[in-house]
């Protein structure tokens, strides 16, 4: 404290005797950097201090009742944030608890869960955060800081690649008194501060004379609301509310946990889980196809009002979901073949065939949200970042680029001409057998990885597959289990599979992990496509950096180019609602968060209404 204070005497000295704001300003900023309640990415939290509850939920909801999920596949680990294993989802999102926490109505802002405040100063090279006093663990012991920085190291350094990252832009990670730790950084990153505070805090005694990255069954000591009741590996598991959750009370809380039971029975795949539902075993189901939506609920419970059809709105961007081709495997290194497989692809015939056409495309990555690349040439700011890059850009990036489209017809003659031409450009001729080969007599052929029981993306590849037949080109499909194909994704020992990457509105961090050149060869990222390019890399940096929102919007949409033009993903549809249908003991608020279905909300605000006839 006499520290700080004889600084900030200095810096005001030499502001008042001097007049020279660029000597003493940014010493005098770090010292006035004061504790906050939250943190916005750009702007102040929409919340006060003194906030009673978050918008989006019911404060007055009852708590008890149980849900019972359909999951695809199975799990045999417990551990959610190592590589190795597969746990289950709800492992992470509700055993444990982190320093800071969503407000969903917003688009990236956090505010104080296991720390009562932040602190950052304006440039925001360190913060430090405060703990709790009754902050607890499941287990009755307090949260300290010597569990959270022991948090931080283990899972940047032996956790998954997802944590990986931000460890690396940490210069120094320390304790600063009884309660508070510092984390000072390496290099800027104004959302550094807010990736950190949703770091998962673990107990470090629980791990002692232990390997971390080691997957096991071994029930988890964590912060958060629920813990483990009982499971057995592959089949079911079950969490409780802890009726001793040390932050039941906090006003961030409030109206939210309110089920005392979840339970996620795990199917072989979502044919099965489906006629689980129907058959009353499962609670809520999550409909992906528009056109099932409108025909297969016609099931009795329906009919009785015991099951509810709800359809839950969103303002998120559309994200990436097709086909991937992975340009570390020859076959797809040569963007033009990856061009010739977009257009092979009859996006229109497939979705009138499987949805009635009722399943908008997805354009780009970040489609239907203002950080999307728009029609035409590159121009203004989003020109101005792109141009030192051109010559790592492909055709489209800077004069406008759009996805072939077709005439809707099976045979799709228009694009496949084209298809075929890309081909030629690229060193590929039918041979007199119809056979698509290389000038090394090699055939052109590619697996097309698939989860076993995913019938929906099966029907998709069918199509897919006799649209490439007219080319010469004979896919192989292979279908596996989860655990085998997470682990073959994961050292993506893969020609083409199925990907899903969600987008937020406030995308930061994460899209190094998804897209950086560290993914070419690190296992687990989300960089399934094998990309490797200074441009993306570039437009992240201002993503990170960006002071002024207008900054921030332009560099999202310049990266989407970068992305969309690399034609790395053949996309399908996305929806713009969830279709949820659920038990009607189960409810949900009215005010629903601009995320509308997605991390925050299922389960997290519902309630049962056990008595409900």
């Amino acid at each position: 404290m006499e520290m700080a204070s004889n600084l900030f005497a200095r810096c005001k000295a030499a502001t008042l005797l001097l007049g020279v704001f660029l000597i003493g300003g940014i010493t005098c900023g770090l010292a006035r950097a004061a504790p906050e309640h939250g943190i916005a990415m750009y702007g102040d939290p929409a919340l006060p201090p003194d906030f009673v509850s978050l918008p989006y939920v019911n404060p007055d909801a009852p708590k008890g009742g149980r849900i019972t999920f359909a999951e695809i596949g199975g799990f045999d680990s417990l551990n959610p944030f190592i590589l190795k294993g597969t746990a289950p989802w709800g492992m992470r999102m509700l055993g444990y608890d982190t320093l800071l926490d969503y407000s969903w109505a917003e688009p990236f802002t956090l505010y104080g869960l296991l720390a009562e405040s932040i602190t950052t100063p304006p440039d925001r090279s360190w913060v430090e955060f405060t703990l709790r006093p009754e902050a607890r663990f499941s287990d009755g012991s307090p949260v300290t800081v010597e569990d959270v920085l022991w948090s931080f190291e283990t899972l940047g350094t032996e956790g998954h690649p997802r944590y990986i990252g931000a460890w690396k832009k940490i210069a120094r990670a320390e304790a600063t008194g009884p309660r508070t730790l510092r984390l000072s950084f390496a290099r800027p990153d104004r959302e550094l501060p807010l990736i950190l505070g949703l770091r998962p805090v673990l107990k470090k005694a629980q791990w002692e004379g232990r390997a971390f990255a080691q997957s096991g069954l071994e029930v988890p000591i964590g912060a958060g609301p629920y813990m483990v009741d009982t499971f057995e590996p592959g089949r079911h598991l079950t969490l409780r509310r802890n009726p001793d959750y040390w932050g039941r009370d906090l006003p961030l809380n409030r109206g939210k946990y309110n089920l005392d039971e979840l339970r996620y029975e795990f199917f072989g795949d979502a044919d099965v889980a489906f006629e689980a539902f129907r058959a009353g075993l499962v609670d809520v189901y999550r409909e992906p196809s528009a056109a099932k939506w409108e025909t297969a609920y016609d099931f009795p419970a329906v009919a009785m009002g015991k099951v509810i059809k709800a359809e839950i709105p969103h303002q998120r961007p559309s994200g990436i979901h097709g086909l991937v081709m992975n340009t570390r495997r020859p076959v797809f290194a040569d963007w033009r073949v990856r061009d010739a497989m977009l257009h092979a692809f009859n996006f229109e015939f497939i979705n009138a065939t499987l949805t009635g056409s009722k399943m908008p495309r997805i354009q780009s990555y970040f489609s239907n949200s203002v950080l999307a690349m728009r029609p035409g040439p590159a121009e203004g700011r989003v020109r101005e970042l792109l141009v030192p890059y051109a010559a790592a850009l492909l055709p489209g990036a800077l004069e406008g680029y759009a996805l072939p489209v077709s005439d809707g017809r099976a045979s799709n003659r228009r694009n496949l001409r084209r298809a075929f031409a890309l081909l030629e450009e690229a060193g590929w001729h039918v041979d007199e057998r119809g056979v698509l080969r290389n000038a090394t007599g090699t055939a052109f052929t590619f697996e097309i990885l698939l989860r076993q029981g995913d019938t929906e993306t099966q029907q998709i590849v069918d199509i897919f597959a006799q649209g490439l037949e007219r080319l010469g080109i004979a896919p192989q499909v292979t279908a596996i289990d989860n655990a085998q194909y997470a682990e073959r994704t994961d050292s993506y020992d893969f020609d083409m599979t199925f990907y899903l990457r969600t987008m937020s509105l406030s995308p930061g961090t994460e899209q190094r992990l998804y897209w950086g050149a560290e993914g070419v060869t690190t296992p687990g990222t989300g960089n399934l496509m094998g990309m490797d390019n200074p441009a993306a890399e570039a437009m992240i940096d201002v993503l990170l950096t960006a002071h002024a929102q207008e900054d921030f919007i332009a560099a999202a949409r310049a990266l989407d180019r970068v992305l969309t033009t690399g034609r790395y993903v053949i996309p399908i549809w996305y929806s713009p609602v969830s279709r949820l249908a659920h038990s009607a003991r189960l409810r949900y608020p009215e005010t629903l968060p601009v995320y509308g279905d997605w991390v925050g909300f299922l389960p997290d605000v519902w309630w049962s209404e056990e008595n409900r006839e």
